[in-house]
């Protein structure tokens, strides 16, 4: 039995596919030190900075004061704390959404949320490259999938029309061959049941943003739900980084995706600097996750205090315009100094910023490469992307400074130059 596993495990490494870990010796941010050497890190989510902010850090240690370490109990039950229900409220309030309802994690919000919401009878269509989190809460689900290719939405409009209207089963009771019956009395029509348009806002791999007015279009048309997961979008896109739903928004204070047709899913551990997530919908829709997604109904509360902690990190959120236009000047610092690398820099404008390599090995080399010289930035490889498509995961941070990047750029094509 273990013997098959460590063949596994050795075919992945044969493959370049082989996954570790390293342990940070500081707290997150740019600079870090990792089995005693310091590194300029370029592989982290905290977009805005805010992991290891003093305002945070007195936040989440007023908040331990105050509510103690642990929730204790789910929140059904005795784990529902005032700090919970107070941020659950501002977080509505701030993606403009009648409610919201906390999760431990992206994942377990994911895996609760489409659960609770399709079954069997139900349609869910899915983006090909959405991530693995949305992949598994559709097979949990048990309703019928049907994928789309990445950001086709003619493709989406073709799955949905087919969609609409009845499907034919077998009738349960049907008449005999040959007795003269109906052809028609050997099925029965059924109407459809949900439909559930489920995408990532800003892709993890890719960086690039999901045509979501596009969507929200197509599902007003077909009577659908969009349920969109914005885990690199809340906090770094849109007005005062309220997220993917704000860009370009209807009017000052407004998005566009106030639509009470989108579920709208964010984390709270990657540009909020802290942990968890929260799912903000129509009342109906939350009320329905609070009775129904086993990830929220059958598991321990987060701690309170972190919800102290978040509720800071909002005000931060709030003010950070200024941290959000430093983001987006190292983002196109970044962009023009790889320009001409052999590498290709792939279409994002968000802080997510791969440098596409093709073979797992090349990639996993130049990563390595990197690391000989004081950086740290992720090797990304299959099954995470597809074959073929391995690359190096640059993310930035509003913490990095215009020489961090320099320094990057300089060694990229110092690497280029060898290989």
């Amino acid at each position: 039995m273990f013997s098959e596993l460590q063949k596994e495990l050795a075919k992945r490494a044969t493959q370049g596919l082989l996954r570790t870990r390293r342990t940070l010796a500081t707290p997150q941010s740019p600079h870090l030190t990792v089995d005693g050497k310091p590194y300029l890190a370029f592989c982290s989510n905290d977009y805005l900075g805010l992991a290891s902010h003093p305002q945070l850090i007195a936040a989440l240690q007023q908040g331990a004061q105050q509510w103690g370490v642990g929730a204790g109990a789910a929140h059904l039950v005795s784990g529902h704390f005032g700090a919970h229900h107070q941020l659950e409220q501002q977080l509505a309030a701030f993606v403009g959404k009648p409610a919201a309802l906390l999760f431990s994690t992206g994942y377990m919000a994911n895996l609760g949320a489409v659960q609770a919401l399709v079954g069997k009878g139900d349609t869910v269509f899915a983006d090909k490259l959405n991530h693995a989190s949305l992949n598994d809460a559709m097979l949990l689900s048990r309703a019928e999938m049907k994928r789309f290719r990445h950001g086709d939405m003619a493709q989406l409009a073709q799955l949905l029309e087919q969609t609409n209207g009845q499907t034919r089963f077998p009738h349960p009771n049907p008449l005999p061959e040959g007795e003269g019956a109906n052809e028609s009395l050997r099925e029965f029509p059924v109407k459809c049941g949900r439909k559930l348009v489920i995408t990532d806002a800003v892709f993890s791999m890719d960086g690039d943003i999901a045509p979501l007015r596009e969507m929200l279009a197509l599902c007003e048309r077909h009577d659908a739900w969009l349920y969109v997961d914005d885990a690199h979008g809340f906090g770094v896109l849109g007005a005062q980084g309220r997220g993917s739903l704000f860009q370009a928004p209807l009017r000052e204070g407004v998005g566009w995706g106030s639509s009470p047709r989108i579920i709208y899913m964010a984390t709270l551990g990657k540009a909020a600097g802290v942990s968890g997530a929260f799912v903000a919908a129509e009342q109906v829709v939350v009320d329905t996750l609070l009775n129904h997604a086993h990830s929220y109904v059958y598991t321990t509360a987060t701690p309170p205090a972190l919800s102290v902690a978040l509720a800071q990190s909002l005000q931060l959120i709030e003010q950070g315009d200024a941290l959000r236009i430093h983001l987006q000047k190292l983002i196109a610092q970044l962009r023009a100094g790889l320009s001409d690398l052999p590498w290709q820099l792939m279409p994002s404008e968000t802080a997510i910023q791969p440098l596409l390599i093709g073979d797992n090995h090349q990639a996993l080399e130049l990563s390595e490469g990197l690391r000989e010289r004081g950086i740290w930035v992720a090797a990304i490889r299959p099954p995470t992307v597809p074959q073929g498509t391995a690359r190096l995961r640059i993310t930035l941070s509003a913490a990095h400074r215009t020489q961090d990047v320099d320094r990057l750029i300089v060694a990229l094509h110092e690497l280029a130059q060898e290989s």
